[in-house]
């Protein structure tokens, strides 16, 4: 999610009642909760992808830094909070699975900024570093 932290927006969003702030029916606690505790790693790079986005809305600066390829990675990540992070669409993957090194995922990122809808459509590159998935980049589609 290049752009969200290009952007340096990010801000505070609660999970949705009705399941994570990655879109899955799941609570957040048994979702993305798990992973950004460090109790469960990401099985696929969609998988990372949903818990970054909810990273982006909870605010997890540590749990981003840690899925971010150390060679791309910024040295903070900043929140806007006038920004709010509200939905994730998946809209296609490649590879990424579990006897992959890399995959895509490309997304778009619903948010609100100021009472304004606004998105973000990215295709994001995810690799393999010390067996985990992580970040790489990503490049912006209009």
């Amino acid at each position: 999610m290049v752009a969200m932290a290009r952007r340096r927006t990010p801000s505070s969003a609660s999970a949705a009642p009705t399941g994570c702030p990655c879109g899955l029916p799941a609570a957040y606690a048994d979702c993305c909760g798990r992973l950004h505790r460090g109790e469960a790693a990401a099985g696929s790079a969609e998988q990372l992808m949903r818990s970054r986005f909810s990273a982006f809305a909870v605010r997890d600066e540590p749990y981003l830094l840690r899925s971010w390829h150390p060679d791309t990675r910024p040295a903070s990540v900043d929140f806007d909070p006038s920004l709010r992070w509200e939905r994730l669409e998946i809209l296609g993957a490649t590879d990424g699975g579990p006897f992959h090194q890399d995959g895509t995922v490309e997304f778009r990122a619903h948010y609100r900024e100021r009472g304004r809808a606004g998105s973000l459509h990215e295709n994001s590159r995810f690799v393999r570093h010390q067996g985990e998935w992580v970040y790489l980049d990503g490049v912006i589609q209009p």
